[in-house]
């Protein structure tokens, strides 16, 4: 019986256990962390099968071990598993989101022939724990891949054994994955927590203060409840990127800041509408879709169960839908629905049958 092993059981390790044992019900489960509330919780709720604080011990047992700690254990962990005697198959993955200094220390493992895979799905939540783990965490999320030196096959299997989180796989370098991650979630992390500790401190004495913060304050702020331990550690394992991309941050902060104090209103204005055009530009409709993604574009009337309708008829057919997306409903007109496949294949069967059931195909991707 196949054995998987999962180190650290917050939110993303407690999530992964339970698609695995949605898609792999026979699998058997160690789940191993620190915390012995954790492992006494995840075995009352059948997260997991077994528990152990004993890392050493329970590895050399694993045909797959998963690393779900925070960056800095896993490279630690990584530097163990080296110096252990691992099944030969075993598969080592892990989900931390710096991934160059992780691939760096699991080189070791890789030249004794232990296959590992470079992992991070970009999905999270403001709360923290194995209590918060769901199933549903990954769906339609992008999980990153980075599988150096590891064959076709290996990474199937990892695909395969990941297959009910339903998430969208994507393949890049850890030089792309750190860059990338790096401006899309590690600075937007520190902007909106030292947007809320600014705050906290001009509003101090205000007698109403953040009881009035709402709408556009909470959403823009919503990251700034993440987990403290979890983003010093991140912060420091990717810290010459990150503070690189302050620094341009930063210096555009000060020209705006320029052009406030010399009242130069086309440059505000500018700066305005750059942005607008930026974000109202996000999405595969305007920027195109991600490489290996195949789209359709149908239009689909504004009534009740009429997407239903479509998800119903490609599993009819057996297609794979890895994603859907309304792009635009109003009352009284079509609405525009995205369906993204895995490839090319599934994208050609479903409009095949799109077609052949009255629906219009606007266009493809």
């Amino acid at each position: 019986m196949t054995k998987v092993l999962i180190k650290g059981l917050g939110l993303i390790g407690s999530s992964l256990a339970l698609a695995i044992k949605q898609a792999h019900p026979t699998i058997t489960l160690i789940g191993c962390d620190i915390d012995a509330a954790s492992l006494s919780y995840a075995q009352q709720q059948n997260i997991i099968d077994i528990s152990t604080t004993d890392f050493s011990t329970a590895a050399p047992q694993a045909d797959v071990i998963i690393l779900a700690s925070p960056v800095n254990i896993i490279i630690k962990d990584l530097q163990l598993l080296a110096t252990l005697t691992l099944k030969p198959h075993v598969l080592i993955t892990d989900v931390g989101s710096t991934k160059q200094t992780i691939v760096k220390a699991a080189k070791p493992l890789q030249q004794q022939g232990i296959a590992f895979i470079g992992g991070h799905p970009m999905a999270g939540s403001h709360k923290s724990g194995v209590t918060a783990g769901r199933i549903d965490l990954f769906e339609n999320a992008f999980y990153f891949l980075v599988p150096q030196l590891t064959s076709p096959q290996i990474i199937t299997q990892l695909q395969d054994l990941l297959s009910a989180t339903h998430v969208k796989w994507l393949t890049v370098t850890p030089q792309q994955h750190d860059r990338i991650v790096g401006q899309l979630s590690h600075l937007p992390h520190i902007v909106a927590a030292a947007l809320v500790n600014e705050t906290q401190t001009t509003l101090q004495n205000s007698p109403l203060g953040l009881r009035l913060a709402a709408g556009g304050f909470k959403s823009l702020t919503r990251i700034a409840s993440s987990d403290p331990t979890m983003w010093t550690t991140i912060l420091l394992e990717n810290e010459p990127l990150i503070s690189a991309q302050l620094q341009d941050y930063m210096a555009a902060l000060s020209q705006i800041q320029t052009d406030l104090k010399k009242l130069n209103k086309p440059a505000i204005e500018q700066f305005f509408t750059n942005a607008k055009i930026t974000r109202d530009h996000l999405g595969p409709q305007q920027l195109g879709s991600l490489p290996n993604f195949f789209d359709l574009f149908l239009n689909i009337p504004d009534q009740v169960g009429a997407i239903a309708d479509v998800t119903q008829l490609l599993a009819k057919g057996h297609i794979n839908l890895v994603n859907i997306h309304i792009l635009e409903v109003r009352e009284d007109i079509d609405g525009v629905l995205q369906l993204t496949f895995d490839n090319a294949k599934n994208q050609q069967q479903a409009a095949n049958l799109l077609r052949a059931a009255n629906y219009q195909i606007i266009r493809r991707n």
